[in-house]
């Protein structure tokens, strides 16, 4: 079994970003912070990299994984995507940027198999909405942040940063008040979707809390043709402190 490999690219924001400002220089800075955070799902992607490269379609299929934004990822600057294989056959690929001293930036603990989709979790739900997997939620989510993996675009396969991306879109159409912050996911694979399919998503909020500003966590899960193909539970700050 082939195992990942460190990977580095220079961060960046993708335009359909800025409308949370805390993804532009001028937003960022009103926060408090020096300069852009890269949008979590873009960081996502680059965690990832080191797992598709090393196992392919296999894992988009039906792996996994736990993301959590431990320090801004800022655009701009170059970041290295460090795997290391567990005890308990996950794979774990931190975020390292050498100019800051709080590291890793971000961490993702894979896996190879999530198994079958669970029912969704009861809470307050959220208006069903339906994508389709193209543009901003298709096969080219990767090489617009500069993933160089010709994978996606060659098989017109969808990226797997796309399920948080389509659970940030119910976010900022939901939930959130101005600028805010993803702060955790956990994504589970149970099947592929490619350019141009139309998917179906449900959702609820499952937890609501206080915690550095106004936090929301949301169940999610996208089918195809009546199929869940991804589970996302999806955690973020939908409102800033004062």
């Amino acid at each position: 079994m082939t195992e990942p490999k460190a990977w580095s690219v220079v961060a960046r924001n993708l335009p359909e970003h800025a409308g949370n400002r805390i993804h532009t220089d001028d937003g960022a800075r009103e926060a408090g912070f020096p300069a852009a955070l890269v949008a979590g799902v873009t960081t996502y992607a680059y965690l990832t990299h080191p797992l598709v490269a090393a196992w392919g379609i296999d894992w988009v299929a039906r792996g996994g994984a736990s993301v959590r934004f431990r320090a801004p990822v800022f655009a701009g600057r170059t970041i290295e995507f460090v795997p290391r294989p567990n005890a308990d056959d996950t794979t774990t690929v931190t975020a390292v940027d050498a100019d800051e001293e709080q590291n890793p930036r971000a961490s993702i603990e894979a896996w190879r198999d999530s198994g079958a989709a669970s029912d969704l979790r009861a809470g307050e739900p959220l208006e069903p909405r339906r994508f389709e997997l193209d543009d901003e939620f298709g096969p080219g989510y990767g090489a617009r942040a500069g993933d160089d993996l010709t994978l996606y675009e060659a098989s017109g396969l969808v990226h797997p940063a796309v399920w948080p991306a389509i659970a940030n879109r119910v976010f900022s159409t939901d939930l959130v008040r101005g600028s805010w912050i993803h702060t955790r996911s956990t994504i589970r694979h149970h099947g592929v979707a490619r350019r141009g399919d139309v998917v179906d998503v449900t959702a609820s909020v499952i937890d609501r809390f206080e915690r550095s500003g106004e936090r929301a966590v949301v169940d999610l899960r996208i089918s195809l043709r009546g199929r869940p193909i991804a589970s996302v539970e999806h955690e973020a700050i939908i409102a800033l402190p004062d």
